[in-house]
Protein backbone atom coordinates (compact mmCIF):
# COMPACT_ATOMS: atom_id res chain seq x y z
CA UNK A 1 0.00 0.00 0.00
CA UNK A 2 2.81 2.21 1.15
CA UNK A 3 4.35 1.77 -2.46
CA UNK A 4 1.23 2.84 -4.73
CA UNK A 5 0.54 5.84 -2.07
CA UNK A 6 4.28 6.72 -3.45
CA UNK A 7 3.49 6.24 -7.02
CA UNK A 8 0.50 7.61 -6.87
CA UNK A 9 2.32 11.13 -5.30
CA UNK A 10 5.15 10.74 -7.66
CA UNK A 11 2.11 10.38 -10.43
CA UNK A 12 0.67 13.63 -9.46
CA UNK A 13 3.94 15.66 -8.74
CA UNK A 14 4.88 14.63 -12.26
CA UNK A 15 1.31 16.07 -14.14
CA UNK A 16 1.69 18.92 -12.15
CA UNK A 17 5.03 19.61 -12.80
CA UNK A 18 3.97 18.90 -16.46
CA UNK A 19 1.07 21.64 -16.63
CA UNK A 20 3.17 23.99 -14.97
CA UNK A 21 5.15 23.91 -17.55
CA UNK A 22 3.93 24.87 -20.20
CA UNK A 23 3.87 28.26 -21.62
CA UNK A 24 0.77 29.45 -23.12
CA UNK A 25 1.35 32.84 -25.90
CA UNK A 26 -1.06 34.64 -27.52
CA UNK A 27 -0.54 36.04 -30.84
CA UNK A 28 -2.48 38.94 -32.68
CA UNK A 29 -4.08 38.05 -36.20
CA UNK A 30 -1.81 40.81 -38.82
CA UNK A 31 0.94 42.72 -38.54
CA UNK A 32 2.49 41.98 -35.31
CA UNK A 33 2.70 38.18 -35.05
CA UNK A 34 4.43 38.33 -38.00
CA UNK A 35 7.91 37.79 -36.87
CA UNK A 36 6.76 34.88 -34.37
CA UNK A 37 5.25 32.83 -38.03
CA UNK A 38 8.59 31.04 -37.79
CA UNK A 39 8.44 30.62 -34.19
CA UNK A 40 4.89 29.23 -34.11
CA UNK A 41 5.67 26.47 -37.05
CA UNK A 42 8.57 25.32 -35.58
CA UNK A 43 9.53 25.69 -32.06
CA UNK A 44 7.67 23.20 -29.79
CA UNK A 45 9.56 23.42 -26.67
CA UNK A 46 11.96 25.58 -24.89
CA UNK A 47 13.57 24.69 -22.00
CA UNK A 48 11.76 21.10 -22.11
CA UNK A 49 8.53 23.65 -21.57
CA UNK A 50 5.87 23.22 -24.08
CA UNK A 51 4.71 25.97 -26.45
CA UNK A 52 1.41 26.88 -26.59
CA UNK A 53 -0.07 29.17 -29.05
CA UNK A 54 -3.69 30.45 -28.86
CA UNK A 55 -4.15 33.09 -31.84
CA UNK A 56 -6.65 36.29 -31.32
CA UNK A 57 -8.20 38.95 -33.44
CA UNK A 58 -7.00 41.98 -31.90
CA UNK A 59 -5.24 43.09 -28.46
CA UNK A 60 -9.47 43.23 -26.93
CA UNK A 61 -9.78 40.05 -27.36
CA UNK A 62 -6.24 39.15 -25.77
CA UNK A 63 -6.38 41.29 -22.80
CA UNK A 64 -8.80 39.28 -20.57
CA UNK A 65 -7.31 36.17 -21.01
CA UNK A 66 -3.76 37.76 -19.59
CA UNK A 67 -5.27 39.66 -17.04
CA UNK A 68 -7.22 36.64 -15.76
CA UNK A 69 -3.94 34.61 -16.50
CA UNK A 70 -5.10 32.31 -18.75
CA UNK A 71 -2.31 33.54 -21.03
CA UNK A 72 1.29 33.93 -20.04
CA UNK A 73 2.72 35.65 -22.82
CA UNK A 74 1.49 38.13 -25.34
CA UNK A 75 1.82 41.51 -27.81
CA UNK A 76 0.40 44.31 -27.62
CA UNK A 77 0.56 48.07 -28.28
CA UNK A 78 2.55 50.63 -25.63
CA UNK A 79 0.13 52.72 -24.32
CA UNK A 80 -2.24 49.50 -23.46
CA UNK A 81 0.05 47.53 -21.69
CA UNK A 82 0.85 50.69 -20.13
CA UNK A 83 -2.18 51.07 -18.67
CA UNK A 84 -2.87 47.58 -17.98
CA UNK A 85 0.33 47.92 -15.72
CA UNK A 86 -0.96 51.19 -14.04
CA UNK A 87 -4.51 49.99 -13.58
CA UNK A 88 -4.31 46.82 -12.24
CA UNK A 89 -1.08 46.72 -9.39
CA UNK A 90 1.60 45.68 -12.40
CA UNK A 91 -0.40 42.43 -13.81
CA UNK A 92 1.74 42.79 -16.82
CA UNK A 93 5.26 43.48 -17.87
CA UNK A 94 7.05 44.66 -20.92
CA UNK A 95 9.39 41.74 -21.73
CA UNK A 96 10.70 43.60 -25.18
CA UNK A 97 9.75 46.19 -28.13
CA UNK A 98 8.86 44.19 -30.84
CA UNK A 99 7.66 46.90 -33.57
CA UNK A 100 8.79 50.37 -33.89
CA UNK A 101 7.60 52.88 -36.09
CA UNK A 102 5.81 52.22 -39.17
CA UNK A 103 3.05 54.95 -39.85
CA UNK A 104 2.47 56.82 -43.21
CA UNK A 105 0.13 58.56 -44.71
CA UNK A 106 -1.13 57.61 -47.90
CA UNK A 107 -2.52 59.11 -50.86
CA UNK A 108 -3.25 59.23 -54.90
CA UNK A 109 -2.72 63.07 -54.38
CA UNK A 110 0.90 63.26 -55.85
CA UNK A 111 1.28 67.51 -54.23
CA UNK A 112 1.42 66.03 -50.91
CA UNK A 113 5.12 65.78 -50.37
CA UNK A 114 5.14 67.99 -46.71
CA UNK A 115 3.04 68.24 -44.16
CA UNK A 116 2.07 71.69 -44.73
CA UNK A 117 0.39 70.32 -48.17
CA UNK A 118 -1.83 68.81 -46.18
CA UNK A 119 -3.49 72.45 -44.63
CA UNK A 120 -7.20 72.63 -45.27
CA UNK A 121 -7.63 68.82 -46.23
CA UNK A 122 -9.54 65.87 -44.07
CA UNK A 123 -7.28 62.93 -43.33
CA UNK A 124 -8.90 59.53 -42.01
CA UNK A 125 -6.69 58.21 -39.57
CA UNK A 126 -6.93 54.35 -38.61
CA UNK A 127 -8.09 54.52 -34.66
CA UNK A 128 -8.72 57.21 -32.50
CA UNK A 129 -7.16 57.34 -28.79
CA UNK A 130 -4.05 55.44 -30.44
CA UNK A 131 -0.59 55.74 -31.40
CA UNK A 132 -1.17 56.97 -35.37
CA UNK A 133 -3.40 59.58 -33.71
CA UNK A 134 -1.14 60.65 -31.23
CA UNK A 135 2.06 60.40 -33.20
CA UNK A 136 0.05 62.60 -36.19
CA UNK A 137 -0.85 64.97 -33.58
CA UNK A 138 2.46 65.50 -32.54
CA UNK A 139 4.18 65.85 -35.95
CA UNK A 140 1.56 68.75 -36.99
CA UNK A 141 2.26 70.57 -33.85
CA UNK A 142 6.17 70.35 -34.63
CA UNK A 143 5.43 72.13 -38.02
CA UNK A 144 3.13 74.59 -36.10
CA UNK A 145 0.12 73.21 -38.12
CA UNK A 146 -3.43 73.52 -35.63
CA UNK A 147 -5.36 70.63 -36.17
CA UNK A 148 -9.84 70.52 -36.76
CA UNK A 149 -9.59 74.35 -37.57
CA UNK A 150 -10.18 75.72 -41.40
CA UNK A 151 -6.98 76.80 -42.23
CA UNK A 152 -5.24 73.37 -40.51
CA UNK A 153 -5.74 69.53 -40.76
CA UNK A 154 -8.99 67.79 -40.08
CA UNK A 155 -8.93 64.38 -38.23
CA UNK A 156 -11.22 62.17 -39.02
CA UNK A 157 -11.85 58.45 -37.06
CA UNK A 158 -15.37 57.71 -38.84
CA UNK A 159 -13.96 54.62 -41.03
CA UNK A 160 -12.43 51.63 -39.12
CA UNK A 161 -8.80 50.93 -39.92
CA UNK A 162 -9.61 47.82 -42.04
CA UNK A 163 -11.43 49.91 -44.32
CA UNK A 164 -9.71 52.84 -45.00
CA UNK A 165 -7.70 51.01 -47.98
CA UNK A 166 -11.02 49.92 -49.84
CA UNK A 167 -12.52 54.07 -49.38
CA UNK A 168 -9.10 55.30 -50.73
CA UNK A 169 -8.99 52.90 -53.50
CA UNK A 170 -12.91 53.96 -54.33
CA UNK A 171 -12.07 57.30 -54.74
CA UNK A 172 -14.69 58.17 -51.26
CA UNK A 173 -11.89 59.27 -49.26
CA UNK A 174 -8.33 61.60 -50.24
CA UNK A 175 -5.93 60.70 -47.47
CA UNK A 176 -5.54 58.15 -44.69
CA UNK A 177 -2.75 57.75 -42.11
CA UNK A 178 -2.00 53.80 -41.46
CA UNK A 179 0.29 51.76 -39.85
CA UNK A 180 1.94 48.96 -41.74
CA UNK A 181 0.57 46.26 -43.84
CA UNK A 182 -2.07 49.04 -45.13
CA UNK A 183 0.20 51.07 -46.80
CA UNK A 184 1.69 48.32 -48.55
CA UNK A 185 -1.94 46.73 -49.02
CA UNK A 186 -2.60 49.53 -50.74
CA UNK A 187 0.13 49.74 -53.00
CA UNK A 188 -0.31 46.08 -54.20
CA UNK A 189 -3.65 47.37 -55.28
CA UNK A 190 -3.23 50.30 -57.15
CA UNK A 191 -0.12 52.54 -58.54
CA UNK A 192 -1.50 55.27 -57.86
CA UNK A 193 -1.63 55.19 -53.77
CA UNK A 194 1.71 56.06 -52.56
CA UNK A 195 3.60 56.84 -49.09
CA UNK A 196 3.53 60.17 -49.12
CA UNK A 197 4.83 60.94 -45.74
CA UNK A 198 6.51 58.47 -44.12
CA UNK A 199 5.73 59.44 -39.85
CA UNK A 200 9.36 57.66 -38.48
CA UNK A 201 11.42 59.70 -40.83
CA UNK A 202 9.90 62.78 -40.05
CA UNK A 203 10.16 61.83 -36.48
CA UNK A 204 13.62 61.36 -36.96
CA UNK A 205 14.33 64.74 -38.91
CA UNK A 206 12.91 66.90 -35.81
CA UNK A 207 14.57 64.52 -32.75
CA UNK A 208 17.74 62.94 -34.72
CA UNK A 209 18.57 60.51 -37.13
CA UNK A 210 18.73 57.72 -34.45
CA UNK A 211 15.36 58.64 -32.40
CA UNK A 212 12.59 55.78 -33.52
CA UNK A 213 9.03 55.29 -31.46
CA UNK A 214 7.45 51.77 -30.55
CA UNK A 215 4.88 50.57 -31.33
CA UNK A 216 4.29 47.08 -30.55
CA UNK A 217 5.33 45.16 -27.14
CA UNK A 218 5.75 41.34 -25.93
CA UNK A 219 4.07 41.58 -22.72
CA UNK A 220 3.89 38.56 -19.96
CA UNK A 221 2.25 38.51 -16.75
CA UNK A 222 3.53 39.58 -13.63
CA UNK A 223 3.51 35.75 -11.81
CA UNK A 224 5.11 34.36 -15.13
CA UNK A 225 7.95 36.84 -14.76
CA UNK A 226 8.49 36.31 -11.19
CA UNK A 227 7.91 32.33 -11.33
CA UNK A 228 9.79 31.70 -14.88
CA UNK A 229 12.37 34.27 -15.38
CA UNK A 230 14.56 31.86 -16.97
CA UNK A 231 12.27 30.39 -19.35
CA UNK A 232 10.79 33.49 -19.89
CA UNK A 233 14.03 34.61 -21.09
CA UNK A 234 14.53 31.37 -22.80
CA UNK A 235 11.13 32.60 -25.12
CA UNK A 236 12.65 35.30 -25.91
CA UNK A 237 15.72 34.25 -27.48
CA UNK A 238 13.57 32.04 -29.16
CA UNK A 239 11.54 34.68 -30.39
CA UNK A 240 14.70 36.69 -31.52
CA UNK A 241 15.91 34.08 -33.22
CA UNK A 242 12.65 33.96 -35.24
CA UNK A 243 13.02 37.67 -35.80
CA UNK A 244 15.86 37.34 -37.57
CA UNK A 245 14.84 34.29 -39.61
CA UNK A 246 11.93 36.38 -40.47
CA UNK A 247 13.84 39.65 -41.44
CA UNK A 248 16.34 37.06 -43.88
CA UNK A 249 13.88 35.23 -45.44
CA UNK A 250 10.62 37.53 -46.24
CA UNK A 251 9.17 35.65 -49.18
CA UNK A 252 8.87 32.13 -46.95
CA UNK A 253 7.65 34.07 -43.54
CA UNK A 254 4.84 35.06 -46.26
CA UNK A 255 4.13 31.61 -46.98
CA UNK A 256 4.26 30.67 -43.45
CA UNK A 257 2.14 33.38 -42.31
CA UNK A 258 -0.65 32.34 -45.08
CA UNK A 259 0.08 28.85 -44.39
CA UNK A 260 -0.80 29.58 -40.11
CA UNK A 261 -3.99 31.74 -41.30
CA UNK A 262 -2.75 35.02 -39.37
CA UNK A 263 -5.11 37.15 -41.80
CA UNK A 264 -2.42 38.11 -44.16
CA UNK A 265 -1.63 36.88 -47.43
CA UNK A 266 2.15 35.72 -48.52
CA UNK A 267 2.56 38.52 -51.01
CA UNK A 268 1.50 41.35 -48.42
CA UNK A 269 3.95 40.05 -46.01
CA UNK A 270 6.76 39.82 -48.62
CA UNK A 271 6.32 43.21 -49.46
CA UNK A 272 5.81 44.56 -45.53
CA UNK A 273 8.48 43.11 -43.75
CA UNK A 274 11.51 45.72 -45.16
CA UNK A 275 9.26 48.57 -44.51
CA UNK A 276 7.47 47.15 -40.70
CA UNK A 277 10.09 47.89 -38.80
CA UNK A 278 10.00 44.58 -36.45
CA UNK A 279 12.90 44.83 -33.98
CA UNK A 280 14.00 43.50 -30.63
CA UNK A 281 14.64 45.55 -28.19
CA UNK A 282 14.58 43.99 -24.66
CA UNK A 283 13.05 45.56 -21.83
CA UNK A 284 16.36 46.50 -20.25
CA UNK A 285 16.68 49.23 -22.92
CA UNK A 286 13.50 49.98 -23.72
CA UNK A 287 12.38 52.51 -20.99
CA UNK A 288 13.70 55.85 -22.74
CA UNK A 289 12.30 55.09 -26.12
CA UNK A 290 8.54 54.26 -24.61
CA UNK A 291 8.61 56.77 -22.63
CA UNK A 292 9.48 59.67 -25.24
CA UNK A 293 5.91 57.57 -26.81
CA UNK A 294 4.09 57.64 -23.44
CA UNK A 295 4.80 61.33 -23.21
CA UNK A 296 2.48 61.96 -26.31
CA UNK A 297 -0.16 60.06 -24.94
CA UNK A 298 0.05 61.87 -21.37
CA UNK A 299 -0.18 65.65 -23.32
CA UNK A 300 -3.21 63.82 -25.05
CA UNK A 301 -4.94 61.80 -22.84
CA UNK A 302 -3.35 60.85 -19.60
CA UNK A 303 -6.33 58.15 -19.05
CA UNK A 304 -4.92 56.50 -22.10
CA UNK A 305 -2.04 55.26 -20.63
CA UNK A 306 -3.24 54.61 -16.72
CA UNK A 307 -2.34 58.71 -15.97
CA UNK A 308 0.78 58.37 -15.37
CA UNK A 309 4.15 56.76 -17.23
CA UNK A 310 4.72 53.30 -15.72
CA UNK A 311 7.59 52.74 -13.16
CA UNK A 312 10.76 50.04 -13.14
CA UNK A 313 8.54 47.73 -12.28
CA UNK A 314 6.95 47.29 -15.81
CA UNK A 315 10.48 46.40 -17.35
CA UNK A 316 11.02 42.49 -17.19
Amino acid sequence: MRKIFLSLLSLCAFVSICKAEEVRIGVLNGPSCVPAAYMLQNTKKVKNSNLKFEKFADAQALLPKLIKKEIDVGFLPVNVAAKVYNSSNGSLVCCAITGNGNISLITKDKKIKALSDLKGKKVYVAGQGATPEYMFKYLLSQMNIDVNTKDGVTLDFSIPTAQLVANLLAGKIEYAVVPEPFSTIAGIKSEDVFNAIDFQDLYAKINGENAVYPLTVMVCTKQFALEHADLMNAVLKQYEKSLKWTLKNPELAGIVCEKLELGLAANVVKAAIPKSNYVFIKSINAKPKVDELLNLFMQNNPESIGGKLPDEGFYF
